[in-house]
């Protein structure tokens, strides 16, 4: 990530491992975990609340993002992503994925395994012809 060491990517990394082990998950027990790299090097982490009624079920992504925004961040770099799938890296959802976008198009992404590998690609690449505030005249 240009402009990011190494470890601070092993920390974003370990933060969205660490956030996982906090998921609300009772129904689907398919536990996810963010960590957002903020502009100014914060990082904050969420993770998916499951509630009864499915459709209230929050995503971790979307949980860090409100967590950050309510902390007064608005401009971010990166975010880590994990779950519980140790065979292929696994994104954010589609959901997700416009929530960010809402933030700015150059994010880097780390898809992250359980072991804490990772794979690095870009919001861009994940949301392609995305619809953003700039269609707004924002």
């Amino acid at each position: 990530m240009a402009g990011t060491d190494n470890a601070k990517v092993k920390e974003l990394v370990l933060k969205c491992m660490q956030a996982r082990e906090m998921a609300y998950c009772p129904y689907s027990r398919f536990p996810v975990g963010a960590a957002i790299l903020t502009a100014d090097g914060a990082i904050i982490t969420g993770c998916n609340v499951e509630n009864a009624s499915f459709g209230l079920t929050v995503c971790a992504e979307r949980t860090a993002i409100q967590r950050a925004i309510a902390e007064g961040h608005r401009t971010f770099s990166a975010i880590a992503v994990t779950c519980d799938i140790k065979d292929s890296f696994v994104g954010p959802c589609g959901a997700c994925r416009q929530v960010l976008i809402e933030f700015g198009t150059d994010w880097v992404v780390y898809l992250t395994k359980p072991d804490g590998s990772y794979k690095e690609t870009s919001l861009k690449e994940l949301l392609p012809l995305a619809f953003s505030p700039a269609h707004l005249g924002h």
